[in-house]
This record gives structure tokens, C-alpha cells and sequence, in this order.
């Protein structure tokens, strides 16, 4: 099945275009939804994320919902990582893998002490539902939809964590990755989860779609006093690639097995038991390497690699690039892509059309 959005697919709105486009941001298309590129500045916007505090709208993103006595044994059956042993009010990550071992789809869990509650991708959502609801077959488990009520902002950056505290009075650094707390913003009720996808504490908003806009105004406000702001993509793909964040459907997807994307060791529980697509998984894991593997690229020349651009090494084809961007802090384009085994060692230095790409380990060092 065809996880992923066709570009040709309507572009999914986030519920704050009309404010992002008062605000003078350039919409673009990403994660199949319009997501501002930036607020016009891309280069002042990066840098917020490293000195200051970054505002992200993360509207891009499907909610669903499971209840039932046999919510924990049905999803543990089909995602790749422990559901099972997750404690109340927190979270991981997973993939939905199909019986060949392809990655359909990437999901974040959350254990609730009625539910449990999964975040993926607003333009897979339609066919995520439908392999989902074929896997509930003698369980007792109900599948909602909550994509409609919810909505999802985050801060980013050094000063992420003292704004949340005063903002909500959760401390952060108390929480564990991915742990989620329900609190109020000023007057707003809603759900902070910790998120650090670099060096420093971060945070994610969970709200009612009603309030996004009241909780949009009240984060910029804050991070405008500490002379950050709101951010657009162009800025976050540069910073999600110095992190070593693979996207999905831009670095992985249905095209890749997990040992091929590199996500064996952050989206896997090798100790859980079965789930579809796990015969692949130990196999691979057993032989212990792949053919081809992402990894992060570092380039030179004069301009920025395109998806799709080829790597070559002594003139012979040795992968390609996903995704690419200048990255402000280390001087230079930085990447990611697949590389063939005979080359992908960090130090190893590739051919593209513009320059070279020498295989780097991420995080990029900054």
C-alpha cells in the first residue's frame, strides 16, 4: 500500500495560515501540508533555535486515538517498538512496518491511563486508518480519529525551558524524553510533552485546535522577549539535518527497511516479542549489514544538492541524496542520502554534480 503523499495530492492547511500569511510568511509545501518556509528571514530564524528560542507550528501531523481492553496487545502486535512496558504519560517512537519489512509509517505512542495515543502524518492519515482498522480483528480495541480537535506548536532552543516554566510552571528538565504533563498556558489547558531534539530541553504543545490560536499568540509574545520567534521549515530542515533527524517520506519511507534508514536502534524493541515485519528485522539484524544505509553528507560547492541528486565515487554510481541545506553554523551544505556499503564509512569522500560529499557522523559537529 502507498503510504506516501503524492505531491500532486491538495496541500493540507495548517489551522494558522491566515496568521502566518499577516505575518509575512512565505508558505511552502512540507510533510504534504502549507507550512510557512519562513517568516522572512530564514538565516535570523535558524539562529533563534541556537542562541534564543524557536516557535515551530507543527500542524502537520494526524492524532488517533485507542481505546479498549485490547488497545496495548493489538498495537504492540504491529509497531516495531515496546508499547507494552510503556508507563503512564509516556511516550516513544515506532515504526508500521508491512510483512516485507518496509516502513508504511513512523508513530509516536503515548500511554494514557484510559488510552493510548498516536501521533503520525496528517497526509498518510487516510491510508493509516485503513491498514490500522485491518489489523483490529478479534481485538477489543476502537480507533478514533481526533486529527480534527487537536493541534501541536513547540519551543526550541536555550532559553525553550525557562519560557515553559513560566508559561505553564512544568519544569522540563524533571520530565523524561518524550513524558507528557497536562497543564495550562496563562488561562489555555493543554499538553506539554518534552522534546529535545538537540542539546536543549524542548517542548511540545498539545492543544485543542480552539485554543491554537490564543496559545500561538501567547508562546510569541514570550519568545519575542527573548529575542526569539517563530521559525519556518528552510530554517528546520537545516537544523533537523545538523541533529541527525531523519524525515520521514523526505529520508525514509516505504522505499526502506529500518536497518537501511539507520533507525534500528531508536525505533526498535529487540526484547518485545512479535510484530508484523519483524521476521525481516532479526534477519537483517542477524547478518548485520544492508546494501545501502543513510548517513549524513557534508558538501562542497557553490550550491545546495537536490533530492534525488547522484553521489559517485571514482565515477560509479554510490547513492544519492534525500534532503540537503546550508547549514548557517558549520559554513556549508550538509545533507543526508544513501550510500552503498563500500562507502559509507565516515571520512569517505563522494562525487555529486556540484562539488564532493564526504560521509559525515551526526549530529554534525558543530
Amino acid at each position: 500500500m502507498h503510504m506516501q503523499a503524492p505531491e500532486t495530492a491538495k496541500l493540507i492547511d495548517t489551522p494558522l495560515g491566515a496568521f502566518h500569511e499577516q505575518a509575512g510568511a512565505k508558505m511552502g509545501a512540507w510533510f504534504g501540508c502549507a507550512l510557512p518556509n519562513d517568516f522572512g528571514d530564514w538565516h535570523r530564524e535558524y539562529w533563534f533555535a541556537h542562541k534564543s528560542v524557536a516557535l515551530i507550528d507543527k500542524n502537520y501531523r494526524s492524532y488517533l486515538s485507542f481505546t479498549g481492553p485490547d488497545r496495548v496487545r493489538y498495537l504492540n502486535a504491529i509497531l516495531t517498538n515496546n508499547i507494552k512496558d510503556l508507563p503512564p504519560g509516556h511516550g516513544n517512537v515506532s515504526l508500521l512496518l508491512n510483512p516485507q519489512g518496509r516502513i508504511l509509517a513512523e508513530l509516536e505512542t503515548y500511554a494514557l491511563p484510559e488510552g493510548l495515543f498516536c501521533v503520525s502524518y496528517a497526509m498518510i492519515r487516510e491510508h493509516l486508518i485503513e491498514t490500522l482498522d485491518k489489523y483490529i480483528i478479534m481485538d477489543d480495541v476502537s480507533l478514533t480519529d481526533d486529527t480534527q480537535r487537536f493541534g501541536t506548536l513547540a519551543l526550541e532552543g536555550p532559553t525553550a525551558a525557562r519560557i515553559v516554566s513560566e508559561l505553564t510552571g512544568v519544569d522540563l528538565h524533571s520530565l523524561a524524553e518524550l513524558a507528557r504533563q497536562d497543564t495550562r498556558a496563562g488561562t489555555i489547558p493543554c499538553t506539554v510533552i518534552r522534546r529535545s531534539p538537540g542539546k536543549f530541553g524542548g517542548a511540545e504543545f498539545l492543544v485543542e485546535r480552539a485554543h491554537l490560536e490564543a496559545l500561538w499568540q501567547a508562546l510569541q509574545e514570550k519568545t519575542k522577549v527573548a529575542a526569539g520567534g517563530p521559525i519556518g521549515y528552510t530554517a528546520l530542515s537545516a537544523l533537523r539535518l545538523e541533529q541527525d533527524i531523519p524525515w520521514f517520506s523526505y529520508d525514509f519511507g516505504e522505499k526502506q527497511i529500518p536497518h537501511e534508514a539507520a533507525l534500528e536502534n531508536s525505533h526498535i524493541s529487540y526484547t518485545k516479542g512479535c510484530y508484523t515485519g519483524q521476521e525481516i528485522v532479526e534477519r537483517v539484524r542477524s547478518r548485520g549489514q544492508v546494501n545501502r544505509r543513510r548517513v549524513g553528507l557534508r558538501f562542497t560547492g557553490e550550491t545546495v544538492p537536490a533530492p534525488g541528486d547522484i553521489l559517485t565515487s571514482d565515477g560509479k554510481e554510490a547513492g544519492f541524496v534525500t534532503r540537503a541545506a546550508f547549514a548557517p553554523a558549520l559554513s556549508s551544505a550538509i545533507g543526508m542520502g544513501y550510500v552503498r556499503k563500500d562507502n559509507n564509512s565516515p571520512g569517505n569522500t563522494l562525487e555529486w554534480q556540484g562539488g564532493t560529499a564526504t560521509v559525515t557522523n551526526l549530529p554534525a559537529d558543530s
